[in-house]
């Protein structure tokens, strides 16, 4: 009884996101991953729905801080005020550096935060999953850029790449990067 009772507790969460039954995809990461060629800052183009990421012209800046950790500063303008958002990141296995872990609170865990593809000065594609107790998961992906805009034959590419991985795209959204004050 108590799982179903989690199940019920945990819809409510889940509504605003992509959740499928059954465990994570495992989709192949950047190989050769180097974190300081992918410092900087990004553009977000195009999501799959988070809670957290609601409003347009969404940008997010990675930079190390002194203690090795990566800072992550997100901002966006969300009901016409510009929010910003401070996250960590690290790096869990040295031998897989493109697999980050991610986190907004000193109060969650760090979730997975894979960066699946990258040439570093046009294009990335993101993927984060959580897993509940193996019976569903809820995922996250994003198609990010240096700029505010991409061709869309490089926004079909990325999408068929998450596709190609297992991936469920059908929720996936454009984000509004016309903003006149960034």
């Amino acid at each position: 009884m108590s799982g179903v009772c989690f199940l019920l507790l945990m819809l409510p969460l889940l509504s605003a996101q992509t959740y499928h039954w059954g465990p994570c995809p495992t989709p192949k990461v950047q190989p050769n991953f180097n974190l300081q060629q992918y410092l900087g800052k990004w553009y977000e183009i195009e999501k799959l729905p988070a809670p957290f990421a609601r409003g347009k012209c969404i940008e997010i800046n990675y930079s190390i801080r002194r203690d090795g950790t990566i800072q992550l500063l997100t901002s966006q303008i969300y009901k016409d005020k510009k929010r910003h958002a401070e996250g960590t990141g690290v790096v869990s296995d040295p031998r897989e550096p493109a697999k980050l872990g991610v986190s907004f609170s000193y109060f969650t865990p760090y979730v997975p935060y894979w960066v699946l593809t990258t040439d570093y000065t046009s294009l990335s594609v993101v993927y984060s999953c959580t897993d509940i107790l193996r019976i569903f998961h809820f995922n996250y992906s994003w198609i990010l850029a240096r700029s505010p805009y991409l061709p869309p034959e490089t926004v079909h590419y990325a999408k068929q790449l998450l596709i190609d991985e297992g991936i469920d795209i059908f929720r996936m959204t454009h984000t509004d990067q016309n903003c006149k004050d960034k």
